[in-house]
């Protein structure tokens, strides 16, 4: 039995990829449910972010196999019907336990140090958890790579300077805009991520932020924290005549903004720019947008030019950061060989505490 990882993230594959193969939140217990009864794993953890999709296993198959039915399983999950080379990559033990560990302490993320990943792995683990898709391998791995992110943070200035997503978009917003602070802002969708990215823009200066989500009550939620204003989410699209940033992230399956939806909005700014920054997977917007003057659309992965500026100055704390994994994959595999004959382990033990 080891652990494997399959998957694909912004260093192998761009987002229009990506998004084809994300997973909706309700869908993953069922997902992992499929792959345990198929026989390919005995536990699973599906890591869904708009960066990554990937699926963490403990396989008693040797790998190669695993590695294969894993790869035709997302196929035919997503119902793909595209070519696939090197964008799907797998991993097998120890460089599926150091992956999982870099992931974790933000070392894989576009904006290397960026902490957001910590929370969405989290989330992911405790998600296979309580539908008990995980056991002594997946719960050990994922406590210790949890622990190791942490001691990363602490002992480490691997997060100088911006170390998220969001922050990243406000750079890039900065780029357009010398200043942030006469200028109005939506924020298109109330999750997590919204969130930080509203709050980001306030700490550079933003004082007219928007909110609108299909959920009415969240969105007056999150404009009354930020003290700005909640919109109807079916009126959201009134607010382009005065705004000159989006921001969107919602769980939208398909686009919500097109080209034949922005144009007749673009007449009644009266070719004022607009920034639309898109960070949600699957994509909020067409990219066609852009083909429209005075409209700048950015998604996730063109934030990739503003990480790679950071990483620049935190290299050096990358190495040191890569030799604490290196030492804690090491220890990690050499307790793998002790645990209980019944299989008993650190996460079996907190569930049934």
């Amino acid at each position: 039995m080891s652990i494997i990882v399959v998957g694909l993230s912004h260093r192998s594959a761009p987002v229009e990829l990506r998004e084809r193969f994300a997973f909706a939140e309700a869908r993953v217990p069922d997902a992992l449910r499929e792959l345990r009864a198929a026989g390919l794993t005995t536990e699973g953890v599906v890591l869904s972010t708009c960066n990554r999709v990937e699926i963490y296993a403990a396989t008693p198959l040797a790998p190669e196999t695993a590695f294969a039915a894993i790869r035709q399983f997302l196929i035919a999950h997503h119902a793909y019907e595209g070519a696939l080379g090197d964008e799907l990559y797998a991993l097998a033990e120890p460089h599926s336990l150091r992956h999982l560990f870099k992931v974790a302490a933000g070392l894989d993320s576009m904006v290397i140090g960026e902490t957001e990943i910590f929370g969405q792995l989290k989330k992911a683990y405790d998600l296979a958890f309580t539908n008990q898709h995980t056991g002594a391998l997946l719960n050990k791995a994922f406590q210790r790579a949890f622990n190791v992110a942490k001691h990363i943070r602490t002992e480490t200035n691997i997060q100088r300077g911006s170390v998220s997503v969001m922050s990243a978009a406000v750079e890039l917003a900065e780029k357009i805009f010398s200043s942030l602070a006469e200028h109005e802002v939506l924020v298109i969708g109330a999750g997590e991520t919204s969130e930080k990215t509203a709050r980001a823009l306030q700490s550079r200066g933003v004082q007219n932020i928007s909110v609108t989500n299909r959920s009415p009550e969240r969105a007056a939620t999150l404009a009354a924290a930020l003290g700005g204003r909640a919109v109807p989410f079916e009126r959201w699209p009134d607010e382009f005549a005065r705004i000159d940033i989006a921001i969107s992230s919602t769980a939208a399956p398909q686009p919500i903004l097109d080209r034949a939806r922005l144009e007749p909005l673009m007449k009644r700014r009266q070719h004022r720019p607009l920034l639309l920054i898109d960070i949600a997977v699957p994509r909020d917007i067409d990219p066609a947008v852009s083909e429209l003057d005075n409209v700048y659309l950015y998604n996730v992965d063109d934030l990739q030019g503003i990480a790679a500026e950071y990483l620049k100055l935190r290299q050096e704390e990358v190495a040191r950061c890569e030799k604490i994994i290196a030492e804690k994959v090491a220890a990690l595999l050499e307790a793998n060989k002790y645990l209980t004959a019944d299989g008993r382990g650190e996460g079996q033990r907190r569930r049934e505490g």
